[in-house]
């Protein structure tokens, strides 16, 4: 995929977001790794559903603003994951709202706060930590992250929401929306009884 081709995708995909409510306001920010070893995000502030190609931020893995708009102080926790992970590719991080809520919650288990029930996130996505709340920025964020990107292809911040990595910027959009119509569903189900799969079930869904 061309540089320009990667600009024009981050557009639509931001877009799409925007437009189906996954992504309000200025919430959100988006990147991928470009073939010359840069990375391409979203710039500080922006609306997702009013991206501009030529206006997208550019920014070398050391976090060195080459053009484009200035990018958003998140861009340090989606350079620890490129740095950690070297499947992460592309990373999606939302504020929307199913996940947020979630994140909002006490009691969750830290190790994997979605407790299997259907099988598509445990083929697509895996286990889900929490990340301990930090304000917006913070470099504790980028440390944990920089921690735990090797195990794991998603994570939800606390009090705050999701980021997910993906081989490309399309895997890492469908896998969080996988993500947050599995919490949707988690709100939904309530206080009802939930048939969650078996250890077996999801073993042999992680060897699928």
């Amino acid at each position: 995929m061309t540089e320009q081709q990667a600009r024009e995708e981050m557009v639509q995909l931001g877009a799409s977001f925007f437009q189906r409510g996954y992504a309000t306001g200025s919430a959100g920010n988006l990147s991928l790794l470009l073939e010359d070893g840069n990375l391409l995000a979203t710039p500080t502030g922006s609306c997702l559903g009013e991206l501009k190609a030529d206006r997208l931020s550019k920014v070398t893995m050391q976090g060195e603003w080459i053009s484009g708009d200035k990018p958003s102080k998140e861009v340090a926790f989606h350079r620890a994951l490129y740095l950690n992970n070297t499947d992460c590719k592309a990373v999606v991080h939302l504020h929307s709202h199913y996940l947020t809520a979630l994140s909002c919650l006490n009691d969750l288990d830290h190790g994997n706060c979605i407790r299997p029930f259907t099988p598509y996130v445990v083929m697509r996505v895996g286990d889900v930590p929490v990340v301990p709340y930090y304000k917006p920025g913070d470099d504790r964020l980028a440390e944990n992250l920089a921690e735990l990107a090797p195990r794991y292809n998603a994570f939800l911040l606390a009090n705050h929401g999701p980021v997910v990595v993906g081989k490309s910027l399309r895997e890492a959009a469908n896998n969080t929306e996988e993500l947050e119509e599995t919490a949707r569903l988690m709100f939904t189900l309530g206080n009802r009884s939930i048939r969650y799969l078996t250890d077996n079930e999801v073993a042999e869904l992680r060897n699928y």
